[in-house]
């Protein structure tokens, strides 16, 4: 695999673009080796979802659009952005029982650790923000092809 690959789409701030959003990084996942089925996809696919919920109900229409970045540097860690263009950083606040939302950022923030990866918000040259998750990429598992000097695949 290459040193680096990169891969980004903005959507409309709009609740339909979280399923595109998470679509998109299930795809390039799979480009990238990751099988749709297994939890590290899954993990992945979650953190996004709840990064661009949050980017599109939490920047109160002050931001049109918001973008996913996802890169894959040297095989070995996988770094997830999600950019909007609102100035105002998400709130740490522990999610009550109660609460019917607010959770988003424990989740992540927990599948994060869990993951030994980390988490941070910083400002963007534009006034936004980008909240993103470092994690480390796993080898992807799965039947080793056992290729011959002529390239053919031995059974």
């Amino acid at each position: 695999m290459a040193d680096h690959l990169e891969t980004s789409i903005t959507l409309p701030s709009d609740p339909a673009s979280v399923s595109v959003a998470r679509a998109h990084v299930a795809g390039t996942l799979a480009e990238w080796g990751m099988p749709e089925d297994t939890e590290v996809s899954d993990t992945v696919r979650l953190i996004v979802s709840e990064l661009a919920a949050n980017a599109v109900q939490h920047t109160l229409g002050r931001s049109p659009t918001f973008t996913v970045n996802l890169v894959l540097d040297r095989d070995d860690r996988l770094c997830i952005g999600v950019t909007d263009s609102y100035p105002g950083f998400p709130k740490w606040l522990p999610a009550a029982v109660q609460q019917d939302n607010g959770r988003g950022l424990l989740i992540i923030r927990c599948l994060t650790v869990e993951c030994g990866g980390r988490m941070r918000v910083r400002p963007t040259r534009e006034g936004g923000k980008t909240v993103s998750v470092v994690l480390p990429w796993p080898a992807p598992t799965g039947p080793a092809a056992v290729v011959d000097v002529a390239g053919r695949r031995e059974p």
